[in-house]
């Protein structure tokens, strides 16, 4: 396995073609912007190393080797609930997305789906799935997970687009494989993946199989470029201070990936045309992503619970009882977030591959709670927090001769507590909730792995509806005879 110091060498190695802010980065590893980030990403390494945590971390490889957990295979519900663990325990330690699971979801749909799909058509995906998994494994690499297309004109088909690449596709097959034109939105941690695992963005139909298409090729293939998105006070981590970002070590990041004509050897194609397999591809990929929001999510709350709980000492108020109710409140809502990870996983159930698969009716569950819980934790952050959370002056203005020490007399709360102490909570408390770290806390728990409306859909498909009126007509009284005369 990697260690973090070898992973971020080794992608000084890589070929990116990365533009921040309108300019092409020659060295995306020492950007400061993307520093951040990248740091958050190595932790994914790093705690693989640390003998304390190798009962979560490591797992076991198809050729019985150690391997790092972000390159495996779910093979009980024991790895599924370890899972959600480490990912709670990731997000406490980085207090951000740490970007890696994604490709480790990607990994576990594509293993099932294309299994499935051999014993059904007599294609040979699954055995080069098996190969591309042994070589991610091998050399522990990190894989981005691409689904999500811009889409263009939402109310259309893929194939009924005005401009065809709007939805990533295919555009020439050859004996050697094939040529991909299109775009990924939203993809996280993108930038520091060594391979981009593309699928197709949702269920196809038959017009729409140049559109179902999965495949792996390395993320500085020619052809790719990416484009980093803005985040809200991206650029005062431009400035040289540690205050004001709020949490100086660790962050993330989004991109725009774009295909150009990107070619794809034969060996690397894990689905091409095969449309009726694209539904089943995207629901698994949705449910493991899913799941994983209990997790990181909830680690990520505990972070801003225990700022804010600090935060409310250094005010002089956390025994007023009115904040000790919010604090619990903001504690629950975070419980039911992994308690939610953890039934979907208890429930999981092994598919035909051997690999296992969550229940999809508990991680869609999961991840609608998501869209909603962290926004009331926010909330409650914010009200305890004060208005000071977003009058604070900048960090310069406190290292000013004259203006620095009036700052440190006025805003200082309990006296015990230097005000420099305060203010850093207050701005890992804004990076939370407003800030850069809003991005993946707050944005990312509505949109990520799906929105809203694809969970509550998923719910309503799931949750056997029929059967649960059928319980409801048998306790009332209503004969079977009845219920069809209706």
């Amino acid at each position: 396995m990697l260690t973090s110091q070898a992973y971020v060498e080794g992608l000084r190695r890589l070929k990116h073609e990365v533009y921040v802010l309108g300019e092409k980065v020659e060295d995306p590893v020492g950007h400061p912007i993307l520093r951040p980030s990248l740091n958050a990403l190595a932790q994914t390494y790093a705690l693989a190393n640390d003998p304390e945590q190798a009962s979560l971390l490591v797992r076991r490889g198809s050729d019985g080797e150690s391997i790092n957990c972000f390159t495996s295979l779910h093979r009980s519900r024991e790895d599924l609930l370890a899972k959600v663990k480490t990912l709670r325990l990731l997000g406490q330690r980085t207090g951000t997305c740490f970007q890696r699971c994604v490709g480790w979801d990607a990994l576990n749909a594509l293993d099932t789906t294309t299994f499935e799909m051999d014993a059904a058509t007599g294609s040979e995906y699954h055995g080069r799935f098996l190969d591309f998994l042994r070589h991610v494994q091998h050399k522990d690499l990190t894989c981005n997970g691409a689904m999500t297309d811009v889409k263009g004109d939402r109310h259309l088909r893929p194939s009924q687009q005005k401009d065809a690449d709007l939805v990533l596709h295919v555009v020439e097959r050859r004996r050697d494989g094939i040529v991909v034109r299109g775009a990924k939105a939203h993809q996280t941690g993108a930038i520091f993946s060594h391979e981009v695992v593309v699928m197709p963005t949702l269920a196809m139909r038959a017009d729409d199989k140049d559109y179902a298409v999965a495949f792996a090729v390395p993320s500085d293939a020619l052809g790719i470029t990416h484009v980093l998105g803005r985040q809200a006070s991206d650029t005062r981590k431009l400035e040289g201070g540690s205050l004001d970002v709020g949490n100086a070590q660790f962050g993330s990041h989004e991109a725009l990936v774009v295909f150009d004509n990107v070619l794809v050897p034969r060996e690397r194609i894990f689905m091409d045309g095969e449309w009726q397999f694209s539904g089943p591809l995207v629901e698994r990929f949705a449910g493991y992503h899913r799941q994983s929001y209990g997790g990181c999510k909830a680690g990520v709350g505990d972070v801003l619970i225990g700022a804010v709980a600090l935060a409310a000492e250094y005010a002089g108020v956390a025994s007023a009882s009115h904040i000790r109710h919010k604090i619990a409140e903001m504690i629950r809502l975070n419980e039911t977030l992994y308690a939610c990870g953890l039934a979907c996983s208890v429930a999981g159930h092994a598919m035909k591959s051997g690999t296992y698969l969550v229940d999809l009716l508990l991680a869609n569950v999961c991840k609608l709670n998501v869209t909603q819980f962290p926004y009331e934790i926010a909330r409650l952050a914010e009200d305890i927090a004060g208005g000071l959370l977003v009058t604070l002056p900048s960090e310069k203005d406190f290292s000013h001769p004259r203006i620095g020490p009036l700052l440190d007399k006025y805003l200082r709360g309990v006296d015990t507590v230097p005000t420099l102490d305060r203010l850093r909570i207050l701005r890992l408390i804004e990076n939370l909730t407003l800030g850069a770290g809003a991005v993946s806390y707050r944005t990312e728990s509505m949109h990520g792995a799906g929105s809203p409306e694809a969970q509550i859909v998923m719910i309503s498909r799931a949750a056997e509806i029929e059967e649960k009126k059928e319980m409801a007509r048998r306790l009332a009284g209503i004969s079977p005879s009845q219920a069809n005369a209706h």
